[in-house]
């Protein structure tokens, strides 16, 4: 949802394969922040997708059968905010058991910052203070941080734990998103120009990280996009 810049977006939509798909918001790390409802339906309801949103700090969810209507996604997009407050919500209404059954029944998921780095074994998040890793989701089996270029010690923490035993993984730039089917990287796609991924691990003489070149999204020259 960057203002004015749907390329990561549309990416995402048309992974669905569907001309107008169901696709519903969980803006749990940022505490289901009204302005980020409302900037979630303004970008995506309507010709666009069916829209929904899932509330789990208002009495009012907006969604009667939780389960239900999450597994009749075909994509759940998860917002930015704190991660640590996501995964303790998550955990404790069962969301997190629901979301991997969407995910192996293959509905499309995705998210920013928090969102994104809630799918991984190890994330390294400064939503607080300082960098530091939690245990998420797990359901791909690496460490990653997001922010690689606008927060640089972000990349110094990555490096320091990297080379102290953090297992491998991955970073992304602002603007600069990961592809994965199923566990594997599938591509990295970006909604600027001169972004990227980041493979990263260590090896004998320190950590090694690998630059992964971005499809930009805006280039004229860009393939069809196609679902995963």
């Amino acid at each position: 949802m960057e203002s004015g810049n749907p390329l990561l977006d549309d990416y995402v939509l048309s992974l669905t394969g569907v001309r107008r798909p169901r696709v519903c918001f969980l803006g749990t790390a940022s505490g289901d922040a009204d302005d980020y409802v409302v900037r979630f339906y303004r970008e995506f309801a309507g010709a666009r997708a069916e829209a929904s949103h899932l509330s789990l700090f208002k009495r009012r969810r907006g969604v009667t059968d939780v389960r239900r209507h999450l597994l009749e996604q075909d994509l759940i997009y998860v917002g930015g905010g704190s991660l640590v407050s996501l995964l303790g919500v998550w955990r404790g209404h069962g969301i997190d058991s629901i979301l991997r059954d969407a995910w192996e029944a293959g509905i499309v998921l995705c998210g920013l910052s928090a969102g994104a780095l809630c799918w991984f074994s190890h994330a390294l998040t400064a939503y607080y203070a300082a960098p530091d890793v939690v245990g998420a989701l797990a359901f791909l089996p690496w460490s990653f941080t997001a922010h690689y270029n606008s927060e640089p010690a972000r990349r110094e923490e990555y490096h320091r734990l990297l080379d102290r035993g953090l297992p491998s993984g991955y970073a992304a730039d602002d603007g600069a998103a990961l592809h994965f089917v199923g566990r594997g990287l599938h591509r990295v796609v970006s909604s600027r120009p001169d972004v990227a991924g980041y493979a990263l691990r260590r090896g004998p003489h320190g950590v090694i990280e690998d630059r992964l070149e971005a499809q930009y999204l805006g280039d004229a020259a860009s393939p069809a996009l196609v679902a995963a």
